[in-house]
């Protein structure tokens, strides 16, 4: 309807009369509005918290430790709702929040946890006082260390609508009482330090009704078979995290009722075969995390239908299809990780359709890239990961074909063992934006290129593992940002200066070992970084001790081993950081005495490794703190007992697991106190002057799997009680003064040993049968004991050594906190010089795999087995010294790997076979014996004595030539009769003769066996009962 303006002044005056009425209530409204607003305000300034409140978040402080300080606001005087972490309601003044997190990562930084967080750990004891906080929505205990199980009685703070408890060091069973908290909307339980959470049953979190979002990674529940029904079960519920929870396998769902459900993480657990049905039918679902499960087979079609998805990962499983291209067509991808798979074919073209696309990751797949260029296209592309893809192509290719819209966005670009080569061209400074760039384990040459230094974005760059030459560039020094490097295991040289740090303030990792860089710095430098991991092995730091180091007060890792250190090690270096995990100081020469405690404190309950291995260190040994998992102190000066290292703080849980104090000057008994050491299982004592017998309290290492005490005064008979450690695999008893029988246990209890040295002991008697039980044996030393009797006919029972392997396959055992070996390439019995009579078993030449027999210097009787001949792989074969006789037989040409044969000083007759190996040996590994041929100088002439093959002629040579036998045996009776009484009888008669003559031959044969033991040691492998 039209309206008409007013035309008179009275009907303009009222109007303008009633307009200011107006006005007048608008300003008016809005004024006391105001003076609301103003009141409120003070009142929100002015309100305090209720005094029971307080008194009640004091008690509960007074049972925390709090090693950052952060509750230092905490106390009798002030307002309580202006504390640390407390929310108070603005009218009433009751707390209504609680934000008592920890702020920093446990992984931050360098991927360790490191100080930040540990420091801010509060721990201690969760109280009953909270229940004081009767108005209290809101609680975040997370990355705490609190202990013990979570208290039941938060189940009754029924205001709760948030609570995170996640990686706060509880364990233990979930309470069910949490599912009291019926307001509850956020339950966070997430657990992945070292901590054990369970739960046998969920059925009471059907009673979280109005509970949005679930996060009970890493708490166990295999056990509660109903995981699904109960979170099934849960109306409102938008994000579901249950990782690492040992869940297996998905049950079948009848009737889904996430119809809410956004986020689905399933990873981390140990699903097999094809993705349950009913995961697709969440169409719904924005996020779907499958990663580190067992599922195999194609790729899941289900997912086709699934276009809301954002997020998917389907990383570290077992698919092993091609990629289907209508994956490319889910256009809300923004981030893909089907890393660590086995997928085939190509990534095509289609990848291009990827255009939300923020990270992809192909890494680790059987996949070829053809199309590098329409990565390139993804303008939106933020990270890029094709790592173990077989890329081989040069660098500087891929770096083009990657040069389009996203070289300006591009952050991380991680090409890690791609197959790489080239040189790194100034490509790399198209990538602007370029935050991590990691293209190790390649072939990359050249220097590392100038381009680098535009990159001022730069945070993590990984060089490492190629083939990098020149000097390391002083430009590193401008690169801010940089907090990560690594450029170790490359051919760089020359001299490193202050000027290649002077601005890398945030610097936190430096990895550069394995490369001939020299640090030359003023001796009062003082580093702008404080770095968690110093890794420079093989750089030249010394001569003189790095003074730097002394202001690296926070490093976790410490590499500086072969840095060519000659110096003694000064007091402040033992008052460095105590929360290092792994310190290695080895192979220079640093001399002085180690600290009398090792002080270490690693974060997060981890396990320290520390190496002052091949150095100069002397004194007692120190005071083992119980985290040290990994000590080696071998090849040094340590004199005194072990007593101190292992008898200290014996009420302390221990985490040691390896033991290495070998090549030292260490006397005195081995201490009894092998009970409180529950976790070793490799310990090297070897080369030291330890004497006494084994503490019964051995037995007590029940993980042990190597124990090395040769070359000690180690007496006595080896007690029973050893025979409890069944996890041995190798034992080294060697060269020691071990008495009596050699025990059957060794045979029946510890059926897992490989390796077995007793020689050069005092045992005596018969070689037990038992040891025939050792299936995985494949080194046996009995050499240099008192043993008798016959070789059992059983040892070809050793089906480790019968098995043939690859000569360059080693025989290996891996243990310890940084993997170590004990590595041989053969298997071989030695049994020298006991004094072992009868036959060699026939059995023997079944052990197929052996390389090398020692049976020397024994009184074996009998043949060389005709089937010696099969043991293809031998490369050491020893027979001396013994009373063998007949022929050698022919099968022994067949031996083409023999390196070194020994038969002297047998009763052997005849021709020795032909063969290109037997013919290289010295004549002198045949003497004493009546052999011919070569490479003996007779050549079997007519007169040469020639073994009886059966059904030859008794009366006449094979060549027809008759021997008067009668005359021979004449003859050779009176050449007795004449050689015995013109020498041996003046020696009956004769006292002086008698003692110079036995005198003479104590000296020669003393002479022979030290010759003996020369030539034993040029054999590889070995079967000894033998001399050496």
């Amino acid at each position: 309807m039209k309206t008409t303006p007013p035309t008179s002044l009275s009907s303009l005056c009222m109007v303008m009369d009633n307009s200011k009425k107006l006005g007048t209530i608008v300003f008016l409204e809005l004024f006391c509005l105001g003076c609301l607003v103003i009141s409120i305000c003070n009142a929100i300034s002015d309100v305090a918290c209720i005094e029971s409140e307080r008194q009640a978040l004091l008690r509960f402080k007074q049972n925390l430790t709090d090693p950052s300080d952060q509750l230092a606001s905490w106390s009798n005087g002030g307002n309580c709702c202006d504390w640390t972490g407390l929310v108070c309601d603005n009218l009433t003044g009751h707390v209504i929040e609680l934000h008592l997190g920890n702020l920093h990562n446990p992984t931050e930084d360098t991927g360790f946890p490191g100080e930040p967080f540990e420091r801010s750990r509060l721990s201690g004891k969760v109280v009953s006082s909270l229940l004081d906080l009767k108005h209290l929505q809101y609680l975040d205990l997370s990355g705490n260390n609190f202990g013990g199980q979570i208290p039941g009685f938060l189940g009754s703070l029924h205001n709760l609508r948030y609570l995170n408890l996640s990686n706060a060091g509880f364990e233990g069973s979930v309470p069910p009482q949490l599912g009291n908290l019926t307001h509850l909307q956020y339950l966070g339980l997430h657990d992945t330090l070292s901590t054990y959470l369970y739960a046998e049953n969920l059925q009471w979190l059907t009673y979280l009704t109005k509970l949005k979002s679930l996060d009970l990674s890493g708490v166990t529940l295999s056990k509660a078979s109903h995981w699904l029904e109960v979170t099934n079960a849960l109306p409102s519920l938008i994000a579901l995290s249950l990782s690492n929870c040992d869940l297996d396998p998905v049950p079948p769902l009848k009737n889904v009722n996430f119809s809410s459900l956004g986020a689905l993480d399933l990873s981390y657990n140990t699903f097999s075969n094809s993705i349950s049905s009913w995961i697709f039918t969440l169409t719904s679902l924005v996020s779907l995390d499958l990663s580190h499960n067992s599922f195999q087979g194609q790729f899941p079609d289900g997912l086709r239908n699934m276009t809301s998805l954002t997020y998917l990962s389907l990383s570290s499983n077992g698919f092993n299809s091609s990629i289907p291209n209508w994956l490319y067509s889910l256009n809300h991808l923004q981030h893909l990780n089907l890393g660590s798979n086995n997928f085939q074919g190509t990534i095509s073209e289609g990848v291009g359709n990827l255009t939300s696309a923020i990270s992809l990751v192909f890494a680790y797949n059987k996949l070829e890239v053809a199309a590098l260029r329409s990565l390139g296209k993804l303008c939106s592309l933020r990270i890029l990961v094709l790592s173990g893809l077989k890329l081989s192509q040069d660098i500087s290719d891929v770096l083009k074909s990657l040069s389009g819209c996203l070289s300006d966005r591009l952050e991380s670009l991680i090409l890690v063992n791609c197959q790489l080569s080239g040189h790194m061209s100034n490509q790399l400074g198209q990538f602007k934006n370029l935050v991590d760039l990691y293209i190790t384990n390649n072939s990359i040459s050249g220097p590392i290129p100038d381009s680098l230094r535009t990159l001022t974005s730069l945070r993590e760059v990984d060089l490492s593992e190629n083939r990098l030459n020149g000097s390391f560039p002083e430009w590193f020094g401008q690169l801010r940002k940089l907090e990560v490097l690594w450029i170790g295991k490359n051919m760089l040289e020359g001299v490193v200066s202050e000027a290649h740090f002077s601005n890398v303030t945030t610097l936190k990792l430096l990895q550069a070992s394995g490369n001939r860089l020299s640090l030359k710095v003023s001796p009062d430098w003082v580093p702008p970084f404080q770095l968690s991991v110093i890794a420079l092995s093989s750089w030249n730091l010394g001569p003189r001790f790095p003074n730097w180091l002394r202001y690296q007060k926070d490093f976790l890792f410490l590499d500086i081993s072969v840095a060519g250190i000659i110096d003694t090690i000064p007091d402040w270096f033992w008052n460095l950081s105590s929360q290092f995990f792994y310190m290695n100081l080895s192979h220079n020469q640093i001399q002085g005495r180690v600290a009398g405690i090792l002080n270490t404190n690693p974060p997060l309950g981890y396990a320290s490794s520390i190496d002052l291995s091949s150095n100069f260190f002397q004194g007692p040994l120190p005071c083992l703190p119980s985290n040290v998992g990994t000590l080696d102190l071998s090849n040094n000066s340590f004199s005194g007992s072990i007593s101190p290292l292992l008898c200290c703080k014996m009420e302390e849980p221990k985490s040691l697991g390896t033991l290495r104090l070998a090549y030292n000057h260490l006397s005195g008994p081995i201490p009894d106190c092998w009970m409180s050491w529950p976790n070793i299982f490799s310990m090297d004592l070897k080369n030291n002057n330890l004497s006494g017998s084994l503490p019964s309290s051995m037995g007590s290492l029940s993980f042990l799997q190597s124990l090395h005490l040769r070359k000690n005064n180690l007496s006595g008979v080896l007690p029973p009680s050893l025979q409890n450690c069944s996890s041995l695999l190798a034992l080294d008893l060697g060269e020691n003064k071990f008495e009596g029988n050699i025990p059957n246990w060794i045979g029946e209890r510890l059926s897992r040993i490989m390796i077995l040295g007793l020689r050069s002991n005092d045992f005596q008697g018969d070689i037990p049968h038992e040891l025939c039980a050792l299936g995985s044996l494949t080194i046996l030393d009995l050499a240099h004991n008192n043993l008798s009797g016959n070789i059992p006919e059983c040892f070809n029972n050793f089906s480790a050594m019968a098995s043939v392997r690859n000569s360059s396959d080693p025989i290996s055992y891996s243990f310890g906190h940084f993997k170590n070996s004990i590595e041989t390439t053969s298997s071989r019995v030695k049994v020298a010089q006991p004094v072992l009579s009868g036959q060699i078993p026939v059995g023997i030449t079944d052990l197929l795999g052996l390389r090398s027999l020692n049976l020397s210097i024994n009184r074996l009787l009998g043949k060389i087995p005709e089937t010696i001949g099969n043991m293809g792989t031998l490369e050491s074969l020893d027979f001396s010294f013994n009373q063998l006789s007949g022929a050698i037989p022919p099968s022994i040409s067949k031996l083409t790997f023999l390196s070194y044969l020994n038969v002297a000083y047998n009763n052997l007759t005849g021709k020795i076979p032909s063969s290109t190996q037997l013919q290289s040996f010295a004549a002198s590994n045949f003497a004493g014996n009546t052999l011919c041929g070569p490479p003996l100088t007779d050549n079997c002439s007519i007169n040469a004595v020639e073994p009886d093959a059966g059904g030859g002629n008794s009366e006449g040579s094979e060549d027809g030539l008759e021997v008067d036998w009668f005359w021979f045996y004449v003859s050779m009776a009176l050449g007795f009769v004449v050689a015995f009484w013109s020498f041996a009888g003046p020696l009956l008669f004769k006292k002086s003769w008698r003692s110079a003559y036995f005198q003479m031959l104590d000296s020669m044969g003393k002479k022979a066996r030290r010759c003996f033991w020369m030539d034993q040691r040029m054999g590889l492998k070995w079967i000894g009962f033998g001399f050496m």
